[in-house]
């Protein structure tokens, strides 16, 4: 059997160990300006620079695509219109970034609790000034997205002693995770409760906007908001105007619209908002984790069978354990 043609889109930095890719498959790496010229009678596509909105423009090319695999657990970028209303395969990277960011949300929870950063601050002052803390023993989180991460950062929080309620696509009770979680359409009935609100929803229809002016006027000025999900689950002006006129407690934001973050973005000196550079994923082995779980899925669709982590492509996500199968 001849061995498929992979092009590998990058931002200038390709996956490590090509050479293992290389045993299985012929590798074109490329980046997002060449992809036209690299995507043309390629059979699969490793959006390694998952964040590159490429594909749409090189559609023409795609004479040959048969399945695409994105190294990261959202999938927007490459579920363009035609992408949907093809029969291409999509996998994503679902199971790679749990722990990691799940301990990253744990972070920045206590992180604003004990406030670490004032303390900080003052140590830099040489200033000693006693001051009383948070507990989170006891406090609500309300978790947005009920997949793998978010059912992650679920047991972090609750192994801290926080209430953990979840919502997802579809209300439902009995949940081994959440026990009861809310559909995402009562959101705004369950943020009044909610001390923490953690957003891990991919990136779909239903969610894009999902954090507007009216679910944060739902939410106690108390409150926190920590997205580490996509920044356009986010409508970010709303965001901004409720941090600066005290209408929520602060918020830690991993992911913006427009990454990378400008250096004129009023994000930089928002009032109690953490700033961080999409890495809450991003832990020493995260790139060669990638690359073994592509390979994985490499060997299994040369030899014809099931993948993982196949997507929905009308939901956005991955929605089942089971998998199709893809022929090279």
């Amino acid at each position: 059997m001849p061995l498929p043609i992979v092009t590998v889109l990058h931002d200038g930095r390709p996956p490590p160990h090509l050479d293992r890719i290389r045993e299985l498959a012929i590798v074109r790496p490329t980046r997002a300006g060449d992809l036209p010229e690299t995507l043309r009678g390629s059979q699969a596509l490793l959006a390694w620079d998952f964040r590159a909105a490429a594909l749409a423009d090189s559609w023409d090319a795609a004479n040959e695509l048969r399945w695409i695999h994105t190294a990261s657990a959202g999938v927007d970028n490459v579920l363009t219109e035609e992408v949907l209303a093809s029969d291409i395969v999509v996998t994503n990277s679902r199971g790679v970034f749990d722990a990691a960011i799940a301990e990253y949300v744990l972070g920045l929870v206590l992180m604003f609790a004990k406030d670490f950063p004032g303390s900080w601050q003052r140590q830099q002052e040489r200033r000693w000034e006693h001051r009383d803390t948070e507990t989170v023993v006891g406090r609500i989180a309300l978790v947005v997205g009920v997949g793998p991460i978010g059912r992650e950062i679920a047991r972090k929080l609750r192994a801290v002693g926080m209430q953990v309620r979840g919502v997802g696509r579809h209300g439902r009770s009995g949940d081994p995770d959440f026990g009861d979680v809310a559909a995402s359409e009562d959101l705004t009935q369950l943020l009044p409760e909610a001390d923490l609100v953690v957003l891990a929803a991919p990136l779909t229809r239903q969610t894009r906007g999902m954090i507007d002016a009216a679910a944060l006027a739902a939410c106690k000025p108390s409150a926190r908001l920590i997205n580490v999900g996509r920044g356009e689950l986010v409508v970010e002006d709303d965001l901004l105007a409720a941090l600066r006129a005290g209408r929520l407690a602060g918020a830690a934001l991993d992911v913006f619209g427009t990454e990378p973050l400008p250096s004129d973005s009023p994000w930089w000196d928002a009032p109690d908002t953490f700033v961080s550079p999409h890495m809450s994923a991003d832990v020493v082995g995260w790139r060669e984790a990638l690359v073994d779980l592509f390979l994985g899925n490499l060997e299994r669709w040369r030899a014809g069978q099931p993948l993982r982590n196949v997507v929905d492509k009308s939901a956005g996500y991955v929605t089942s354990p089971d998998s199709v199968t893809g022929k090279p």
